[in-house]
């Protein structure tokens, strides 16, 4: 939604921009709008909004549109936004989603009522997998164990119904095991398709790590060679939080031989790493495993170091052509 497109009411003006300080974020069909004025939200921009969709055949849902002050707090996404008094604007998984998720836990453990315990902790990690995953990215640790807790008494009353007739101690004896610092760990076993058993603990939600998202430095210019450096640090990092860039870091190092192409030693976990393309972005290189290569960090900026200030620094107007706005 662009506001230039509709500003009939003169909204999109520098100077309208700069006094309300109107701002929208958009992701899909959900979208909010701040602004530092009530009643101008209320009297210009949201006719103005309605006016833009109902051009196109579409209208705003009066049940989840309106208008509240940063201090009570939405629900955008599934998190919920709010600024707690003599804090700063925190982002947590709102109630709504901790809900939802908690019912479909609980419709798994129903539908496993005569399965084994294996079977049912494959299908609750998966679960919780992919929720804890979507939050990690929020203020979300209280959260996460206050899920944990209910997801235990699930479990509780889960066993309780199969073995109704055996002691608590029992139950505790055969289900819940300690894994390292871990008590009264939910435990299974499972037969793979060789028909090997394995045992399988419940995923703990509250071990998930949270990772706070990195805003990019406001003068970083992709269309730099000065930049390369910065940009490639940031992929190596985005790349370690997800199994399948970490997948694609251990296919690096094995194609290289564990060795840094800089200096020909091996490398090590405990040194820190940086992803280096052979053919720079700026130049018209691509984010694909066959351009890329990993390097010690001080290998890197050498590297780096030794190419600046030469004529192929320079980015040409086929290069800009070239950069994909997606490479970042």
């Amino acid at each position: 939604m662009d506001w230039s497109v509709c500003s009939t009411n003169g909204l999109a003006t520098p100077s309208r921009r700069r006094k309300y300080k109107v701002h929208l974020v958009r992701y899909a069909d959900d979208f909010i709008i701040t602004d530092t004025s009530q009643v101008h939200l209320r009297n210009e921009v949201q006719p103005l909004v309605e006016q833009f969709l109902k051009e196109r055949g579409l209208e705003l849902s009066h049940e989840k549109t309106r208008i509240t002050h940063k201090r009570d707090g939405f629900d955008f996404l599934g998190q919920t936004v709010r600024h707690f008094q003599g804090r700063k604007l925190l982002l947590k998984p709102s109630a709504k989603s901790v809900k939802t998720f908690l019912t479909k836990i609980r419709e798994v453990i129903r539908e496993h009522d005569g399965m084994s315990a294996g079977d049912l902790i494959r299908a609750l990690n998966a679960k919780i997998k992919g929720w804890t995953m979507y939050h990690r990215h929020a203020c979300s640790s209280r959260v996460f164990a206050k899920v944990d807790d209910r997801i235990y008494h699930m479990l509780w009353r889960w066993c309780r119904r199969r073995h109704c007739r055996e002691s608590r101690k029992w139950i505790k004896d055969k289900y819940f095991k300690q894994f390292g610092n871990r008590n009264w760990v939910f435990t299974g076993s499972y037969r793979d398709g060789k028909g090997e058993t394995h045992t399988i603990c419940l995923m703990d939600a509250a071990s998930v790590r949270i990772i706070r998202h990195v805003k990019i430095q406001g003068d970083a210019n992709p269309y730099d060679p000065e930049w390369e450096e910065y940009f490639d640090k940031r992929l190596l990092e985005r790349m370690m939080t997800t199994l399948a860039g970490r997948m694609q870091i251990q296919w690096l190092w094995r194609e290289q031989g564990g060795k840094c192409p800089g200096c020909e030693q091996m490398l090590r976990e405990d040194e820190p790493w940086q992803v280096h393309h052979r053919i720079r972005r700026v130049d018209g290189g691509s984010n694909e495993l066959d351009n890329l290569q990993l390097y010690h960090a001080n290998c890197h900026r050498q590297h780096h170091s030794n190419l600046s200030g030469t004529d192929s620094d320079r980015v040409s107007d086929e290069a800009f052509e070239r950069l994909e706005p997606d490479a970042l």
